[in-house]
């Protein structure tokens, strides 16, 4: 009998590479969602520390002009901290897209691919059935001709 030949084996390979390639795309929305976050943590940490020196140096005295500079500053840093949120806001449903493709490509994969076992499990069967019969067919042969003699 002829070797196992699954047909859509080209369409599973088409949906591996794919889900590679989601799966890969899904790694570097998570790695840049990552850098955001340090990026958001460290404009936090720069806030934080303008402000902790805008306190101790109104306790010593400042002029207003130094005053204005650091209010300013830290508006600056806050307002680049909103727009870095949004950023990773967008990031974020970007990546959970990314995600709900990469389910939806493996569900297609693994329906292709349990079609596949089970062609593979009928055509085992029809191997076995047709080596059972040719068993069969000799016996029988070796018997007819075992019983002319």
């Amino acid at each position: 009998m002829k070797k196992f030949h699954f047909p859509l084996d080209t369409v599973l390979n088409y949906k591996d590479q794919a889900l590679d390639n989601l799966k890969s795309e899904h790694a570097q929305i998570i790695a840049q969602i990552a850098q955001q976050e340090q990026t958001l943590s460290a404009l936090a940490e720069q806030r934080k520390s303008a402000c902790f020196r805008f306190k101790e140096e109104t306790r010593c005295g400042m002029t207003v002009n130094v005053m204005r500079e650091y209010e300013s500053y830290i508006t600056f840093v806050q307002q680049k901290i909103v727009t870095e949120e949004k950023m990773l806001k967008r990031l974020q449903k970007k990546e959970e897209q990314k995600r709900m493709e990469v389910v939806e490509a493996r569900k297609e994969k693994t329906s292709i691919e349990k079609l596949k076992e089970k062609k593979l499990e009928q055509y085992n069967k029809e191997v076995t059935r047709s080596e059972e019969l040719f068993i069969e067919e000799f016996v029988s042969n070796t018997m007819s001709v075992q019983g002319r003699r």
